[in-house]
């Protein structure tokens, strides 16, 4: 008999790996605290090693079939300054979370998954249970505290299909959507708590009065309905074999917003955990060793990515070393393809 696999959490990763399971027909359980659909801050943005995942899970176009958008361009802007739009080294894909996790949970349970809608996990995670749950909080990080913020919006002009505008206190991303939307989330840093952000997130996400991304959102309509926000962010990177308990997605790790790779990989680590996973389900495999056999195979695709990632985060943070990136990588064709290789 096979065991059952329980995961921790019904988002990109979970749903994935839990789709890659029945696939094999394995028992699976996932436990999700929320409902579908729902608003996620998030960048809508999948590009790099994520899509290939996807289309070894057998999901990528059927992802593209359910609402899903090529990007081919980015341009980059530092408050009133452009930087001038780039073609990326490969298409990526955009589509909103808030299509994208119920279509996933309804393809879970096509193949026969379970799932708890509403229900929050307060057990030990021991044998059989992935945690799949998110990232893990961190009030304060090097000083900083950070956040992130979210909305939908039509009525905005974009260069490109993405678009990032850094600002003193952070940076911005915009995508293309299908049909007029656009995503709009951005990550910030402040010393202090910042009170009210339900009620001044306007102030965040538009920008300086200077800067291009104040124009660009000035007459657009926002979807109040999507606006999100989450805080406590740690995007320090974290060695996957230092965990004790199984983990996949932003519990595994959480990389910096600015490389695009989120998304990429939460489908990434799920997919490295359905062979071990598999293995402890038939008995192949003990606990200790699907979880070991995991978390090497996430080492060794994520740890280099991270301390690029790291690294990029922390130049951008500051502005004289963001200036000074920014220019060269406006310049150097080799510069710009090397970050955006080495972050994903």
């Amino acid at each position: 008999m096979s065991n059952t696999i329980t995961i921790v959490g019904g988002g990109l990763a979970g749903l994935s790996l839990g789709i890659g399971l029945r696939q094999r027909g394995v028992p699976v359980t996932v436990w999700e605290a929320g409902h579908y659909p729902r608003h996620r801050v998030c960048g809508e943005f999948i590009s790099g090693e994520g899509q290939a995942a996807l289309a070894r899970l057998g999901l990528l176009d059927k992802l593209r079939a359910a609402g899903g958008r090529a990007a081919l361009s980015a341009a980059f802007f530092s408050g009133p300054a452009a930087l001038g739009a780039r073609a990326l080294p490969a298409a990526a894909v955009c589509i909103s979370r808030l299509v994208l996790d119920a279509w996933l949970a309804r393809e879970f349970e096509r193949l026969g998954g379970t799932l708890l809608l509403g229900s929050r996990w307060t057990h030990p995670f021991g044998g059989g249970t992935v945690r799949a749950s998110g990232r893990r909080a961190q009030p304060v990080a090097d000083g900083w505290r950070l956040f992130g913020l979210k909305v939908h919006a039509t009525g905005v002009a974009l260069d490109a299909d993405l678009e990032m505008h850094f600002l003193p206190a952070g940076y911005v991303g915009l995508c293309r959507l299908p049909g007029d939307e656009v995503n709009i989330c951005g990550l910030f840093h402040s010393k202090t708590t910042v009170p009210g952000l339900a009620r001044c997130w306007r102030e965040w996400l538009g920008g300086t009065a200077d800067s291009v991304l104040h124009a660009r959102v000035a007459s657009a309509d926002f979807d109040e309905a999507s606006f999100c926000s989450v805080a406590g962010l740690n995007l320090w990177p974290r060695h996957a074999t230092r965990n004790q308990e199984c983990c996949i997605g932003d519990s595994l790790a959480c990389i910096p917003p600015v490389t695009g790779n989120g998304m990429s990989m939460a489908f990434e680590s799920a997919e490295l955990a359905v062979e071990p996973m598999a293995g402890f389900s038939a008995g192949d495999l003990t606990w200790d060793e699907a979880r070991q056999q995991l978390a090497a195979a996430c080492a060794r695709r994520f740890a280099a990515r991270l301390r690029w990632a790291g690294w990029l985060q922390r130049a951008l943070f500051q502005a004289p070393a963001r200036g000074a990136l920014l220019r060269l990588a406006a310049h150097s064709d080799w510069l710009w393809r090397g970050i955006f290789t080495r972050t994903r």
